[in-house]
C-alpha cells in the first residue's frame, strides 16, 4: 500500500456537538474548531484528515501534537499562516511519543527555540535520545518508516519538561492546559484539557475515528497496551466532563459522554474476541478481521486503506496478544472486563 493517497476535502460540519468539526471546502488544512483552537491537518502521506495537530492561541501559544517528521514542512507552513513566528511559540505538547504524534518534535524544537517541549515522564528520555525508539519503530513500520512516517531527531534535554498529572500549562489570561495522565494505549500517554473551551485533546486514548471511514476503532498497539488502564483513562476523561474530544486521528467530536461509552464498549469487544482466539490457539488478527471488518465494508477502498495503514488489525492484534501473554505469565486470568495493570518494553507505534 502506498502512502501517497488522497481523500476528498469535505466534512460534516462545525462545532462541539455533532460529528467531526471542520470547515467545508477549506483548502489550507487549518480550521478553528473552538475559540482560539486551530486544527491543523498535517497530511501524513498526503492523506487529508488522517493526522491532526492543534494550536491554542494566547500570550503563550501552545501546539498539541507535531505529527510525523514527514509532516513537518506542512506543519511549519500552517503555523506561519497562523502568524506564529520563530520566537512566538511557547510550548509543544505531545500526548505520547509514537512517531505519528511526536516524530516532528526535534524539528519543531529547532524551528521554535523558545518553545518548551512537554511530555510524559516515561517518554522524555526517548525524545532526548530516540535511538531505541526509532529502532523499535523500524521493526513495526518496516518500509513505511522512511516512506511514510520519517524518523525522529533528538530534542535537547534542557528543552524538555516532564508533565505531572494535573499540572497546568499557562497559555494566556483565563486559559491553562491541564495534563491528564492516561495510560493504556501507551504507558507514556497524557491527555490535555483546555480550561477555556473544555476541549480535551485525547491523543489515541479514545481510539481512531477518521471522518472518511466513520467507524471508531480502538488503538491497542504493542508493546504496552493495557485494557484495564485504558478503560480507567476513559473514566478519568468522563469525570472531567469535556465539551469536546479532539482526536489526533481525527478532529473534534461532540457528544462526549456517548463517545467515551462507545470507546469502552469497543475496547472490551475487541479484547473479548482477542482473548477467545488466544485461548483457542487461533490467529488473533484473523479473528478480529472476521468479526470487525464488516464495520468498514461500505467505506471506499482508499479510505479503508488509510485506516488499515494507520490502525490495522495486525498491529492491534499484536498489542492485544502481548497484553494477554503478559497477564498469563503473571498468573492472572486475562478477561475483556479487566486485568492487572502492567506494561513494559519500548514504545513502537500508534494505532
Amino acid at each position: 500500500m502506498s502512502g501517497a493517497g488522497t481523500a476528498p476535502g469535505g466534512v460534516e460540519g462545525r462545532g462541539h456537538r455533532q460529528g467531526h468539526a471542520g470547515g467545508q471546502g477549506d483548502t489550507t488544512g487549518i480550521v478553528e474548531i473552538a475559540p482560539g483552537v486551530h486544527e491543523i491537518d498535517t497530511l501524513l502521506g498526503g492523506w487529508h484528515r488522517v493526522t491532526a495537530g492543534y494550536l491554542l492561541d494566547g500570550t503563550a501559544p501552545v501546539l498539541v501534537e507535531t505529527g510525523s517528521q514527514s509532516s513537518v514542512p506542512i506543519l511549519l507552513a500552517a503555523l506561519e499562516r497562523l502568524g506564529v513566528g520563530a520566537g512566538d511559540l511557547a510550548g509543544v505538547v505531545v500526548t505520547h511519543i509514537h512517531l505519528d504524534h511526536a516524530g516532528g518534535v526535534g524539528d519543531v524544537a529547532r524551528a521554535f527555540p523558545s518553545a518548551t517541549v512537554h511530555v510524559h515522564e516515561k517518554g522524555a528520555r526517548h525524545l532526548a535520545d530516540p535511538t531505541r525508539l526509532v529502532a523499535s519503530a523500524a521493526q513495526v513500520y518496516g518500509s513505511y518508516l522512511d516512506t511514510l512516517y520519517g524518523r525522529l531527531d533528538p530534542t535537547p534535554a534542557e528543552r524538555l519538561h516532564v508533565l505531572a498529572d494535573g499540572e497546568e500549562i499557562p497559555v494566556g489570561p483565563g486559559r491553562v492546559l491541564v495534563a491528564v495522565d492516561s495510560p493504556g494505549h501507551a504507558k507514556h500517554h497524557v491527555a490535555i484539557h483546555d480550561s477555556a473551551t473544555g476541549t480535551l485533546f485525547a491523543g489515541d486514548a479514545v481510539g481512531v475515528k477518521l471522518p472518511d471511514a466513520g467507524v471508531l476503532r480502538p488503538a491497542t498497539p504493542p508493546p504496552d497496551f493495557d485494557l484495564d488502564l485504558a478503560v480507567r483513562s476513559l473514566h478519568r476523561f468522563a469525570e472531567r466532563r469535556p465539551t469536546g474530544l479532539a482526536l489526533a486521528h481525527y478532529g473534534l467530536l461532540g457528544d462526549t459522554e456517548a463517545l467515551l461509552a462507545e470507546a469502552e464498549e469497543t475496547l472490551r469487544s475487541w479484547a473479548d474476541v482477542a482473548e477467545r482466539a488466544w485461548r483457542q490457539g487461533d490467529d488473533i488478527a484473523a479473528a478480529l478481521e472476521a468479526r470487525f471488518a464488516q464495520d468498514t465494508a461500505e467505506v471506499a477502498p482508499e479510505h479503508r486503506e488509510q485506516l488499515d495503514v494507520l490502525n490495522g488489525f495486525h498491529s492491534n492484534a499484536a498489542g492485544l496478544r502481548r497484553w494477554l501473554e503478559q497477564r498469563g505469565s503473571a498468573g492472572s486470568s486475562p478477561t475483556a472486563g479487566g486485568a492487572a495493570s502492567g506494561g513494559g518494553g519500548e514504545p513502537a507505534r500508534s494505532g
